[in-house]
């Protein structure tokens, strides 16, 4: 008699729509698939050598993270045949020279760490070099570490959180889930050297294999290597931190120490008043008052100014493309035509050499410091509480610096130059630079992400921003003519450096100057001098209107504020000083 044979019947489904034995309806079939995907997706745990995990990481960066590298590679090639070889040859030496520099920092502890930190960097670069244009040299990267907290906010749009984690989280889960393989510690070092050979073998032979086109490319284009990422950023941030590190053990180079007044100073019967406003993101292509001297700013985008007696200078070029680097060097001895970044960052400044002169000197801050020049000067900010009305309890209307010094002016007893820092054009939020009443080109862009804006918006809301600089600027002209009969008094205006709007694909700032456009580099700058000033230092203002339209460079204003309030020294040089022709 055979065994009786145990048998298995499952139960039978409940049809669609009958309700389960718990009362509820089963599920359908598109919740129950999401289930077992990500219980699938749990269980998925590969185990990878850290070898090959840096080489896949490698070759993200080479591939999704570098795209305006390769747009900029291409472009600046041209025509030229190869170009796919070229690319090739190109990419895996980039892939090859990752691991190169990667493999001997990378063990147990610091791989996932490290490769985490990496992508997270490759893709926020990755978006402002292709969104922007930026190009992370050690003066963007200086930029950024001084930026503040208001300023950054401004950059960290919806879209930016949106590309940068559809192009970090995939690699990031993958890092996350990954098993590192362990190795016996004698085999791990030999299998690691070896990555390291093979991978400088590949990237020599990948290199040589197209060396006379890519050297004479990275010879003429050198920008293109701070397109480069995470290699330019890191790069450009360990030679920022390493300078810093030198300059904060140096003393500070006096300049001017020398100086004193001049002998204007012993006739006058009243105290200078000296006002330097110090431009943010101004640029002389959208200036309207340039269009006296045959330029065409689309429109006129300072009548305020137009009505005072202001001496208008077309042709002016900024020491640098970002605040970082202009500011020092605008107030600097050395400028723009011996720059120096480290001799400028250790030297003493314009505002040191008025002070050594007696000179009682003020710096009023409405932008993200003064980036070392005030050192030592007495300074000041708006407070945002005082100033309900210009403030919205972070960032105050550039009007907030007049209102701020309103006090010091009327308390003030001497000699006296004051520094205005502006917020002025600061992108890309530049419908908040100005008030409702301003608003007067439109359409507007009043997002901070430009990519949703047209070009057009873009410049409506940039030029409305322009008014009201020069509405400030016609504002500060009148608290100095209401304050005659106590100063002699004058004022210049120049911006810090200028901007792009859409321009060959380009928005914002901060190229490097090699290859920055004219409308990062050509800035307005404006002179106005009252009838005491002009008879205290015998300065003609129909002569300096005439000397106005000569090209001019941030490298005037040393020696050109100094022959203004006849300040003598041995650093003087009054081949420099723009008021030295029409001064008796």
């Amino acid at each position: 008699m055979s065994e009786p044979r145990l048998s298995f019947v499952p139960p039978l489904a409940p049809s669609a729509g009958a309700p389960s034995s718990s009362g509820r309806r089963a599920r359908g079939p598109f919740p129950a698939a999401l289930s077992s995907a990500w219980a699938a997706v749990r269980r998925w745990r590969p185990e990878l050598s850290t070898e090959a995990l840096l080489l896949g990481i490698g070759l993200y960066f080479t591939l999704a993270c570098n795209i305006p590298f390769w747009r900029a590679l291409l472009a600046s090639r041209g025509g030229e045949g190869g170009a796919v070889f070229y690319v090739l040859a190109t990419g895996v030496a980039l892939t090859a020279l990752n691991v190169l520099l990667l493999a001997p920092l990378l063990n147990r502890w610091t791989t996932k760490p490290l490769l985490g930190a990496l992508i997270l960097v490759a893709a926020v670069s990755s978006y402002y070099a292709g969104h922007y244009g930026v190009y992370f040299d050690p003066s963007m990267l200086r930029n950024v570490l001084r930026t503040d907290v208001a300023e950054a906010r401004e950059l960290l749009t919806p879209g930016f959180f949106l590309q940068v984690a559809a192009l970090a989280l995939p690699p990031l889960f993958v890092l996350q889930r990954a098993r590192l393989r362990r190795r016996p510690l004698k085999r791990a070092l030999a299998i690691r050297a070896a990555a390291v050979v093979l991978a400088l073998i590949v990237a020599a032979g990948a290199l040589g294999s197209v060396f006379k086109d890519f050297s004479a490319q990275m010879r003429n284009h050198k920008e293109l290597r701070y397109l480069i990422t995470p290699a330019a950023p890191l790069w450009s941030l360990a030679r920022v931190l390493n300078r810093d590190a030198q300059a904060a053990n140096l003393p500070r180079q006096p300049i001017g120490a020398d100086a004193r007044l001049g002998a204007s100073w012993a006739a006058a019967k009243k105290p200078a008043l000296f006002v330097i406003v110090v431009g943010e993101t101004a640029r002389a292509a959208n200036w309207g008052l340039n269009r006296a001297s045959g330029q065409s700013p689309a429109r006129d985008t300072t009548p305020e100014l137009a009505r005072r007696e202001v001496i208008n200078f077309p042709d002016v070029t900024s020491c640098g493309t970002n605040t970082e680097v202009s500011v020092p060097c605008m107030f600097s001895l050395q400028g723009r035509r011996h720059y120096d970044e480290d001799a400028i960052g250790s030297s003493e400044s314009l505002l040191d050499t008025l002070r050594h002169a007696g000179l009682r000197v003020v710096w009023n801050d409405n932008q993200s410091g003064c980036k070392g020049v005030c050192a030592g000067v007495e300074s000041m900010r708006p407070d945002p509480a005082a100033l309900p009305a210009l403030c919205d309890g972070e960032r105050c209307l550039d009007e907030a610096l007049l209102e701020s010094s309103r006090s010091l002016l009327r308390d003030a007893d001497g000699n006296l130059v004051l520094v205005l820092h502006q917020l002025g054009n600061h992108g890309p939020a530049y419908f908040r630079r100005y008030p409702d009443a301003f608003r007067r080109f439109t359409p507007t862009c009043d997002d901070e992400d430009l990519s949703k804006c047209s070009r057009e918006q873009v410049a409506n809301s940039y030029d409305n921003a322009l008014l009201y600089t020069d509405h400030v600027l016609a504002r500060s002209i009148d608290m100095l003519q209401e304050l005659a009969p106590r100063y002699d008094a004058a004022l210049l205006y120049v911006s810090d450096h200028g901007e792009s709007l859409g321009e060959n694909g380009l928005y914002l700032h901060g190229l490097p100057y090699s290859i920055a456009p004219a409308e990062q580099t050509q800035v307005p700058m404006v002179m106005w001098i009252s009838s005491g000033f002009a008879a205290r230092t015998r300065l003609d203002p129909a002569c300096l209107r005439t000397q106005a339209d000569k090209p001019a460079a941030h490298d005037n204003l040393f020696h050109t504020v100094l022959g203004l309030l006849d300040v003598r020294t041995a650093v003087r040089d009054d081949a420099l000083d723009l008021t030295a022709a029409c001064r008796s």
